[in-house]
């Protein structure tokens, strides 16, 4: 049930950052879910990085989008550029 729920949360995440996020993305719902699974983990290594997460504690769901939109940013940067 982990991974199911897991999955589902990620692609909302990224539903959300790539309706933020200026522009526009040509991802496929895959992907969606994949920037929204990174996110959330980018966010969690940042936050602990930071002192705002316990080591081990996932982050929330802003932290999660915030991490999805940075992701969704740094892939704009690389796939402009191939």
């Amino acid at each position: 049930m982990g991974i199911i729920s897991m999955i589902v949360v990620g692609f909302i995440v990224g539903l959300i950052a790539r309706a933020i996020m200026p522009g526009e993305q040509k991802l496929g719902w895959i992907l969606t879910t994949v920037l929204g699974i990174v996110g959330s983990i980018v966010a969690g290594y940042l936050g602990a990085a930071l002192g705002l997460y316990a080591p081990g504690q996932g982050a929330g769901w802003i932290g999660s989008i915030v991490g999805a939109l940075i992701v969704l940013f740094i892939y704009g940067l690389i796939a402009r550029k191939a």
